[in-house]
């Protein structure tokens, strides 16, 4: 373990440091140009997994237009975010934006329908957790490197990536307590500050981009948002300045100082609540009693109505439905065809013939290919 250096690269006393990392399951020789850390981040992008995010749906099916977010630009917009409140806050960066990169790795195609739809065909076999699938990708479905199956990153980098939306307590889905009974990953703390704000920035990311994706697609208006907490004020303040705004700048106008209020209330409460606690150590971040990235409580109920006006008016639209209908009924064709027949698996599939191997194949597939391959196994039936 390489010492820290006196000046601890100006980070705070309670950052995760690289020099100080509980290591990797299987031990690697140091890198002299990369920090463990930024090894871990950029595993993660040249991953496999990482590219697939490109066709896998955020809200809207990847087809639909190609201006609506993918689970691969929301993952960039969330690593953004969280590299500025990481910077600010005095973090490692570098962590921080390998959690928000890979948070997401486990998801199914067709977004949160394609996850529900597994998660029921999985019953009997216990069930379908994208957060469970992504620690599956980063420790044994990724198999790229010599010596290890996943990409053997650090404790601090699997352990935030598991409990980045904090403790973990039982049952746990299966992949987790497999995983964990064999490479601890003290599921009952909370995570390191870096994935705190790995998991906010996930929530700020998504606030401010659905309200955008829905008014691009025209599921609700401008106006629509006027009652609304911290919206209908911030549009309200943007139209007095500019008045006769273009409603295309309106939008572009108003995720921007959405996320900008949303980042500046998450920093006035992790302050706080840093002065508070005075944690000495990541450990001491850990052993706390609440996380200590968050927004105050006055800002957290306006989140919250934002979150409730997207539930009705978008995810619960009838054109959203009908998009999120059809995904169920592919990912279960799927599913019901490869677990009768596993012969239509890839060769490389058919060895691990199983509910979970079905699984984590069809969890693996873009929106396109789950499509092609329900068309392919549908017309050989017919």
């Amino acid at each position: 373990m390489r010492a820290l250096p006196p000046e601890r690269s100006g980070r705070a006393v309670f950052a995760c440091f690289p020099q100080l990392s509980r290591g990797r399951r299987v031990p690697e020789p140091e890198s002299a140009l990369r920090s463990a850390f930024q090894r871990d981040r950029d595993r993660v992008i040249h991953s496999t997994a990482f590219r697939r995010l490109k066709h896998k749906t955020q809200v809207f099916v990847a087809h639909e237009s190609d201006h609506f977010r993918t689970r691969l630009t929301h993952s960039l917009e969330v690593s953004q975010i969280a590299r500025t409140l990481a910077r600010t806050l005095g973090l490692d960066e570098d962590l921080t934006e390998c959690v928000a990169l890979a948070h997401d790795l486990g998801h199914t195609c067709f977004g949160h329908a394609g996850e529900e739809a597994l998660h029921a065909a999985m019953a009997p076999y216990g069930g379908f957790d994208h957060n469970a699938q992504t620690l599956r990708v980063l420790t044994k479905l990724e198999c790229r490197h010599v010596g290890f199956d996943g990409l053997n990153l650090t404790w601090e980098s699997l352990e935030g990536v598991v409990k980045h939306n904090g403790p973990l307590h039982p049952p746990l889905p299966a992949a987790v307590a497999e995983y964990v009974s064999g490479h601890d990953l003290e599921l009952d703390t909370f995570p390191g500050a870096e994935a705190q704000v790995a998991a906010l920035a996930d929530d700020i990311a998504y606030n401010a981009h659905d309200l955008d994706d829905g008014l691009r697609a025209g599921l609700f208006g401008i106006d629509d948002l006027a009652d609304l907490p911290l919206v209908g004020p911030t549009c309200a303040a943007i139209r007095a300045r500019h008045p006769g705004i273009e409603p295309a700048r309106l939008a572009g106008e108003l995720v921007r100082r959405l996320v900008g209020a949303m980042v500046d209330d998450a920093l006035g409460e992790t302050r706080a609540r840093i002065a508070t606690a005075r944690p000495d150590s990541a450990d001491a971040i850990r052993h706390l009693d609440h996380p200590v990235v968050a927004f105050s409580v006055p800002f957290g109920h306006q989140m919250a109505a934002i979150k409730g006006f997207l539930f009705e008016r978008m995810y619960r639209h009838p054109t959203v439905n009908e998009m999120t209908s059809k995904a169920r009924r592919v990912v279960r064709v799927l599913f019901d065809r490869y677990m009768a027949d596993p012969a239509q698996l890839p060769v490389q599939w058919q060895a691990r013939a199983g509910a979970r191997a079905v699984a984590d194949y069809i969890a693996g597939m873009t929106d396109n290919f789950a499509l092609k391959e329900h068309a392919r196994l549908v017309g050989a039936a017919a």
